[in-house]
Parts: structure tokens; sequence; C-alpha cells
């Protein structure tokens, strides 16, 4: 899978700085945020792309009031989105600002007007957020576009991520990505459960990721060690902007030590390779094999006394001492003579 230039599954994790609503109001602030995200070492940004009124109705409504222990409980959706979105008439110099630095960018569309919008762009892929995973017709309409698609699976139930993988394959888009989610923000590390993070590879023969909302660094270096091949995180300038988001939002310091971190995770994972290297066969040194112990004449048996299975390396293999047990040998061997496998014949 492929997104931009970027190649998954080549040894190299994708790491998305999300924007969010870090942006503090200003475009000043949203294109300084892209410029240390650069810096941070991340391959891509994401924006998500939504107003007030595509995502939520203006309603004072017990319904439309949040509750549930987050960090917005009592204000309304409508007041929220309004505050947080991202205005459209940014998108056109935000894509163009990354792109001039060399960062991918992309954005989560939440309405089919918001996908139209982008599509004005030509952004490399698509992301569908955690709570959009129910928008079946979102789903189908991004797919259909023939980007690859990055779904969150936060709040997801089984047969809900098996509909929105059939959905856009039935648009004939395979390039799909499902990243493990925790929808809370901040998310307890307890919860992260990155072991599902193999399942989605391999139950959906999917790319698999993950969307990161805890704090600190250790749920995406685990993650990496787990199979993961995207990391993506809610970025911020610095803490003294004031958004939606910043409360789970890592600053460039943290965001860079993050990116460290998953590339030396990256080199400690490898690959599967049973293959013997110049430095593996170099190391043989230090593995036992068989030597003399003992002098030994010509005609004298072979004992556990005279051949033992020692260090280094550069005698026969010790797998064949007990074969060589008691038979006479046909040379005169002193003590630290290696025995080579070509000198007892059937013997070994």
């Amino acid at each position: 899978m492929k997104i931009g230039n970027f190649k998954l599954g080549q040894g190299s994790v994708f790491v998305i700085a999300e924007i969010g609503a870090n942006h503090g109001g200003e475009i000043s602030i949203a294109k300084r945020t892209i410029d240390a995200a650069k810096k941070a070492g991340a391959d891509a940004v994401k924006l998500q792309t939504y107003t007030a009124d595509t995502i939520t109705l203006n309603s004072k409504k017990d319904d439309f009031i949040i509750k549930g222990g987050t960090l917005w409980d009592g204000r309304k959706l409508y007041d929220l989105y309004e505050e947080a979105h991202l205005p459209w008439e940014w998108h056109e110099e935000l894509f163009s600002h990354a792109r001039k630095i060399g960062l991918d960018i992309f954005s989560s569309p939440f309405d089919k007007s918001a996908v139209d919008f982008l599509e004005k762009f030509s952004p490399t892929a698509y992301k569908i957020a955690s709570f959009e995973i129910t928008d079946y017709e979102l789903i189908r309409y991004v797919a259909s576009k023939q980007k690859p698609v990055i779904i969150s699976t936060g709040v997801a139930t089984l047969q809900e991520i098996q509909d929105a993988v059939d959905i856009c394959r039935s648009e004939g888009n395979k390039n799909i990505a499902l990243l493990k989610c925790t929808s809370a923000y901040p998310a307890p590390l307890e919860d992260a459960n990155l072991k599902m993070l193999p399942i989605l590879s391999e139950s959906f023969g999917v790319v698999a990721g993950f969307s990161d909302h805890t704090q600190g660094v250790v749920a995406p270096i685990v993650a990496v060690t787990l199979g993961a091949m995207i990391v993506e995180k809610h970025f911020v300038l610095d803490k003294t902007v004031e958004s939606a988001d910043s409360a789970f939002s890592m600053n460039q310091h943290d965001f860079k030590e993050m990116v460290d971190s998953i590339r030396i995770a990256e080199k400690v994972v490898g690959r599967v390779d049973f293959s013997m290297s110049d430095k593996k066969k170099e190391s043989r040194q230090f593995c036992r094999s068989l030597y003399v112990s003992e002098d030994i004449e010509i005609g004298e048996p072979f004992t556990d006394k005279n051949i033992r299975s020692v260090r280094p390396g550069f005698g026969v293999h010790p797998k064949y001492l007990k074969n060589l047990m008691g038979r006479i040998s046909n040379n005169k061997y002193e003590l630290g003579d290696r025995l080579g496998p070509n000198e007892f014949g059937e013997a070994l």
C-alpha cells in the first residue's frame, strides 16, 4: 500500500501528525504547526474538514449536550464544533504550504460535501474518523475516489469494521488501513489493547496502524513492535495554543521523541531472517565445537575425556560427539587440536 510517495510495509512506519483543532483560530498558527510537525519528523499532517452544520444540529436539547466524563462535558455539540473546525478557506494555503516543505497532507472529511471540496487539492489519502465508521454512505463515497482509505476503529463493532472494509472493496478500492484506536481523550494506557493490531491485519487482510490518544511514547512504541505500519498522534504547536484537542496533543519536542523512538523500534523489530549472514558466521566462533582435550595416540579410542565440546567453534559440530565415542583414532592429536568434519569418515 502506498500513500503519496511512502510505501507502507517496507520497514518504516508512516507517522501522521493530526492537527485537528490545534490551530488556535489563526492560519499563521496552523502553518507554523505544519512547520513544527516537519521538524519533529512527521511523514504527513492531517486536517479535519467539517463545519458545525455538516456534523451536527444547532440544538439545545439534552441529546446535543456533551456528557459522559469527557473534557467537553456540559458543552453544546454545535458550539464545540463551531470553535474547533478548521476554516475551509484555509485548506488551499495549508495544502500548498505542507507540500512546499516536503510534507504529505490529507484530511478527514465528515460528509460528502467535504469530500468534494478536498478533491480539489488531490489528497493522497482519506481518513475516516472513529465516530464516522457508522456512516456507511460516507465511507462508500470516500472509497469511490480510489485513494487509500485509513479507518479508525475506536468505537466500532466487529461487524461495523467488516462492513467498512467490504464497502471499500465493493467500490474496487483495496487500499485500506485499519487503525486501532481508543476513543477517549486522553486514553488510559491500560485501555490501548494493542494485541488487536495483528488481529486487524490478519482478520481483514489490510494494513494495521495505531491512532493514539494516550499520553507519552510507550503506546506508539509497543504498537510498532506489534506490527503497526501507521502511527497517528495529535500534534500542537505548543501548550499555549488553546484548543479542544491540546490537552491530549504532543508538542514538537515530545513528538520528535516519539518519532525517534519509533525509528529505533523499527530497527529492533527488524525482519524474519534465518539466513546465515557474515556477522552471524563471524560470531559462530564463540559457539562450541569438538576439540581434543588430552593427547591421543594412533590406535587409542575416542572418549569423553580426550574429546570435548568446548569453545571456540572452529571444529566439528558437537552433535557428532556421540558418534565418535569408542571409535579408534587413525591419527595422532595434541591437546587443543580441532576435529574437522572430514577426519572420521562414516563416523560423522
